[in-house]
């Protein structure tokens, strides 16, 4: 006799399915700040600098907030324009999923998700600040989380002596 289980189509339908929804969706923060009025009154050659986040934190065994944060500081010369900060979550339940797919599903596959809606809240805010519109330009998630993890990995790799 062989060792070998075979599935059986009965096995295969009584098995859990994987299930991955967006159930919320929501403006968690939103700040915007303009600390100098004379910014107006200057000719606009924006510095600008972005800061990009995603956290995830689990709320019982089957749901996920994830929040994506972007912080950007726009300067005129040299001096601060303004400063906008946007904090766009949703809540996603992740059901019947393996462990080694989680980190992935909540480091790129649902920020990915809730990229447009930061990038429209960014923009009006903006634009509602009477600055020049601004577009975050799409980002890669799915490379970045590579490459964060590749850089995780290389870190906690042991250094050996020769």
């Amino acid at each position: 006799m062989s060792d070998e289980q075979q599935v059986t189509p009965e096995a295969t339908e009584n098995a859990p399915q994987a299930q991955l929804a967006l159930e919320r969706i929501y403006l968690k923060d939103l700040s915007f700040e303009v600390p100098n009025a004379k910014v107006f009154t200057s000719e606009w050659q924006p510095e600008l600098n972005i800061n990009l986040t995603s956290n995830a934190e689990q709320l019982d065994p089957t749901h996920f907030e994830i929040v994506l944060s972007v912080t950007l500081t726009a300067n005129n010369g040299g001096s601060p324009a303004y400063i906008a900060e946007v904090k766009q979550a949703g809540i996603f339940l992740i059901e019947n999923v393996p462990q080694e797919q989680l980190p992935q599903l909540l480091g790129a596959y649902c920020p990915n998700i809730l990229f447009p809606f930061v990038r429209e809240a960014l923009t009006d805010v903006i634009t509602k600040g009477s600055f020049p519109q601004f577009l975050l330009a799409p980002i890669n998630f799915d490379a970045a989380f590579a490459e964060n993890l590749e850089r995780l990995q290389h870190e906690s790799a042991p250094t050996g002596n020769a």
